[in-house]
């Protein structure tokens, strides 16, 4: 409803389950430097994603 409006949210959370299902495009930011953008899908699986989040 706030998209078809022409109304942006914004949303810092760190509880990613929260974030993947309610969102439409993802931005993921570590030590402030944006390392993912896209689909909830398609940051999942990105691999910088999975490495800030689970290490090597």
């Amino acid at each position: 409803a706030y998209n078809r409006a022409g109304h942006t949210v914004v949303l810092i959370e760190h509880n990613m389950s929260v974030v993947m299902d309610i969102s439409h495009r993802v931005l993921v930011l570590d030590s402030g430097r944006l390392i993912a953008q896209g689909a909830p899908k398609q940051v999942r699986e990105n691999p910088l994603v999975l490495e800030a989040y689970f290490g090597r």
